[in-house]
């Protein structure tokens, strides 16, 4: 699973290194150790850039392309990302704790070590992206599309799943055990290879019968 990763910034390997970030974003750049710090990005393009070691904190983003772009050992903080394109972008050990993503464009998307932390995923489309290490920790996910998604050893701890869809996805070792709520509106389908408690296997039965054919009925 991902390494621990720090929830203050001055407790991050590269604190000392950070510098202040000036002007806009730009497409095709190289951001390294650099501390976005409050600030709002609206309709604009970063696509393809790359931020390494780089720190986010309040930070808003309205309508930004990041197409392509590459997060490494990116930290973000109370973030507020509305109606982004994120399209095939890359995350690798990396944190986005405390903040909202809505309306965001993922599809794609390669994420490895990556851990959401207390956020809220609010239409965020995910089809075809591969996952790999993954944490979803006190979370909600409502209308979250994991469509023919990869994921692997990706867990829910603590986080309400609401019309949150995994039809053709293909899962192995996804724990879904400690989710406060599973609302898979035709994700029963795509549930092969996911870990869920005997509890949830109760809560789940009636999508698993009506996709059986099969009619419950008493007396």
């Amino acid at each position: 699973m991902p390494k621990p990763v720090p929830d203050r910034l001055e407790d991050l390997p590269y604190a000392d290194l950070l510098r202040p970030h000036t002007g806009p974003l730009r497409s095709d750049a190289r951001y390294d150790t650099v501390h976005f710090d409050g600030g709002e990005y609206t309709d604009l393009s970063a696509a393809g850039a790359t931020f390494l070691e780089c720190a986010f904190t309040g930070v808003a983003l309205s309508g930004v392309k990041l197409r392509q772009a590459r997060f490494n050992e990116a930290w973000v903080q109370a973030g507020r990302w509305v109606a982004c394109d994120l399209a095939d972008s890359e995350w690798q050990d990396a944190l986005f704790a405390g903040g909202v993503l809505a309306g965001v464009t993922a599809h794609g998307s390669a994420l490895r070590r990556v851990v959401f932390r207390g956020c809220k995923l609010e239409a965020v489309n995910l089809r075809a992206a591969v996952l790999r290490d993954v944490v979803f920790e006190d979370c909600l996910l409502r209308d979250v599309d994991f469509g023919d998604a990869r994921l692997t050893d990706v867990a829910f701890p603590g986080s309400t799943l609401e019309e949150v869809r995994l039809r053709g996805a293909a899962l192995s070792k996804v724990d879904l055990r400690g989710a406060a709520a599973l609302g898979l509106p035709d994700g029963h389908q795509g549930l092969r290879g996911a870990l869920i408690s005997s509890t949830q296997l109760l809560e789940l039965a009636p999508q698993f019968a009506q996709a059986l054919g099969i009619t419950v009925k008493d007396g």
